[in-house]
């Protein structure tokens, strides 16, 4: 009896992009942006280049206006230098065989004056992020972690104003030459500070019922259609169990279940799930996942942990259509292809995750270095 088709290198068609397999490399934050000005810059272009084999990159989190930054060196989308620098990534990945989708991001109350001009950051409520951290910029060039800022609430012109601003970011991306964007709704930054009942204290149109806590949700996933001209060019994610940055939601389930029905009838292109993946974090089950497909009939990606061969049980099992590696895509450039010969992986180094140069960032051996 011949062997199965491997479901990782099964082609899939998400919207107008034809992926060559089921392999997402997921945002991750490096903190490699030019200074001054957060400008993506020719490093960035290699290291995404390098990883193109993916069936489909998401950019880092790339912050959409000035109030929307949270962490030292990352980089926006905001500038004409931010678009023309992102534009040099998209060309590289393109001439590399790849596809590429920026992720929109507001950290809301996850950042601290001293990245705002000295102003607090913006929430759906005045809630402190606690025991939350955030990595500003040392004097020699290291980064410092120092605890979120406490926020002040959004005023409701203020709130569509971001709207508006999460439309023009999406209309850059295009500018950019990126194939779509993803909507960072999940980890406890701005849009997840709207979902979750403990991060939202309102009593107008944008807190108290389930039905207002989501109205924000709505309202920037229907503006990303609308700037980037295409529903198949929207993904959002999500995070439905998780407790990261100080975010959790009384009745989880409940709560994104009408998310994914929310977003079905926008109809965009795909939900990415973030599991929670740290030790002893809330366990996803199944029947939860089988519940988010019902609900949702676009595509579903999945992030957290996974191996090869949990995630070729995940798609044989059908609940998700791809499966988001994230750490292992750090050190691996060609991961896609060990993924499929099980050849051993890098090690990722952790001291270099955040800022720097070359070295831990696109020095990493592919294969063919590695067995010379």
């Amino acid at each position: 009896m011949p062997d199965r088709p491997d479901p990782l290198f099964q082609p899939y068609a998400l919207g107008h992009l034809e992926l060559p397999n089921r392999i997402v490399m997921p945002p991750m934050t490096r903190s490699r942006a030019s200074q001054p000005g957060d400008i993506p810059n020719e490093l960035m272009a290699e290291y995404y280049a390098q990883r193109a084999s993916a069936g489909l990159i998401i950019s880092e989190g790339t912050w959409i206006s000035p109030l929307g930054k949270g962490y030292a060196w990352t980089p926006g989308i905001y500038s004409p230098a931010q678009v023309a620098g992102w534009r040099k990534i998209t060309k590289a990945v393109h001439a590399a065989g790849g596809r590429i989708f920026a992720q929109l991001w507001h950290v809301g109350r996850l950042s601290h004056t001293s990245l705002l001009d000295g102003l607090a950051p913006v929430s759906s409520s005045a809630i402190q992020a606690e025991g939350v951290n955030v990595f500003v910029a040392e004097s020699n060039g290291t980064p410092g972690f120092v605890a979120a800022s406490k926020p002040r609430a959004l005023k409701v012109e203020e709130i569509h104003a971001i709207v508006d601003e999460y439309r023009q970011a999406a209309r850059n991306a295009m500018a950019a030459g990126f194939d779509g964007v993803e909507l960072h709704a999940a980890n406890g930054y701005l849009v997840n500070q709207f979902i979750d009942s403990n991060a939202n204290d309102r009593t107008d149109a944008y807190g108290g019922s389930l039905e207002n806590r989501l109205r924000f949700l709505g309202e920037v996933a229907q503006a990303l259609v609308e700037g980037t001209g295409d529903k198949s060019r929207v993904g959002i994610r999500l995070a439905p169990l998780t407790t990261l940055n100080g975010c959790a939601d009384a009745d989880p389930e409940t709560t994104y279940l009408a998310a994914a029905e929310l977003l079905s009838s926008i109809g965009v292109a795909y939900i990415h799930i973030a599991e929670a993946d740290w030790d002893d974090a809330p366990h996803m089950s199944v029947e939860f996942k089988q519940r988010l497909r019902a609900a949702f009939p676009g595509t579903l990606i999945y992030a957290g942990r996974y191996t090869a061969e949990r995630a070729r049980i995940a798609l044989r099992e059908g609940w998700t259509d791809l499966i988001a590696f994230g750490r292992p895509f750090v050190a691996n450039p060609d991961l896609p292809e060990r993924l499929r010969i099980d050849a051993p992986l890098n090690t990722h180094d952790r001291n270099t995750l955040f800022g720097g140069g070359a070295h831990g960032f696109t020095d990493y051996p592919a294969l063919a270095a590695c067995t010379a």
